[in-house]
């Protein structure tokens, strides 16, 4: 029996992968190995799913870029610290301020829509992303849909491609790894080859 939600599902990815805006990659790629190059710091923010891949990507810039690299969103005392005394909204931005976020670091936001003031969605990754550009740091993006405050604000900003509405927030964080693992394995920017890449090369009679 065939599974149509999977091949449709799978269908889709491979639909979004062709659509990617390789200029924006390449941009994204570029601003990441620039900020490395004036030893930068890049911060990487996100909420929910965001979140998640956030944690996954900065050790991975780490790990495999050699770039100082932080989730905002890893500490958990630190960040409910922080929406307990100063609000949800302010949390993201004050943690850059916390953190002396400068014009030599990079701020990389995941989101699904972007952050938005009207209507009022993300709002803490908007205030972050202009607390950053107030301190003249690069702003980079994966988003999806239209790309809201991040595509408007950024630097370099690669927008998940929107090929079905009712699917829009699992192929944007799912693509969001994709894109990150592709910059850290990026001849421009890696530095360590990963565990199983290393142990495949010796393995190689």
């Amino acid at each position: 029996m065939t599974d149509e939600y999977s091949r449709h599902y799978l269908s889709e990815v491979a639909r979004i992968a062709e659509k990617i805006d390789l200029v924006q990659v390449t941009a994204l790629v570029e601003h990441l190995r620039a900020t490395r190059d004036r030893n930068g710091r890049v911060f990487v923010a996100g909420v929910g799913g965001g979140a998640g891949n956030a944690s996954h990507a900065a050790a991975d810039l780490r790990g495999l870029a050699d770039i100082e690299a932080y989730a905002l969103t890893d500490n958990v005392s630190g960040l409910t610290a922080l929406i307990n005394d100063r609000g949800w909204d302010s949390s993201l931005s004050t943690w850059l301020d916390h953190s002396r976020l400068a014009a030599r670091d990079a701020v990389l936001v995941f989101s699904v829509g972007g952050g938005s003031l009207d209507p009022p969605v993300s709002v803490n990754v908007v205030r972050a992303l202009e607390f950053a550009r107030a301190r003249g740091a690069t702003v980079l993006g994966v988003v999806g849909r239209d790309g809201g405050t991040t595509a408007r604000l950024a630097d370099a900003c690669v927008i998940v491609p929107v090929v079905n509405s009712e699917t829009v927030t699992p192929h944007t964080e799912a693509f969001q790894a994709v894109l990150w693992h592709l910059a850290v394995t990026h001849p421009q920017l890696s530095r360590t080859r990963g565990r199983w890449e290393s142990l495949s090369a010796a393995m190689v009679p």
